[in-house]
């Protein structure tokens, strides 16, 4: 069961960020502040990004995807909660 200081989001990252590493270092990035996470490629060329854990963990790594800390180049993130 989750507890209550647990969230849950889903972030469309667009720009150039497939082919570039950015699921793996996103994954890196999530398991280093705890969460479980999984970022898949879409078919329009964004990346799919699920996380779930302390909620400060996830708006940490929200703010790390929308920073230029990331591999590629990251023009907007689409973030809700889940």
């Amino acid at each position: 069961m989750a507890d209550a200081s647990d969230a849950a989001v889903r972030a469309v990252v667009h720009g150039h960020v497939q082919g570039v590493g950015f699921r793996w270092a996103t994954a890196r990035r999530a398991a280093e502040l705890g969460l479980a996470c999984e970022a898949q490629n879409l078919p329009d060329g964004t990346v799919l990004v699920t996380a779930r854990g302390a909620v400060s963990a996830v708006d940490a790594l929200v703010a790390w995807l929308r920073s230029d800390r990331t591999p590629g180049r990251v023009t907007g993130v689409d973030v809700r909660p889940v």
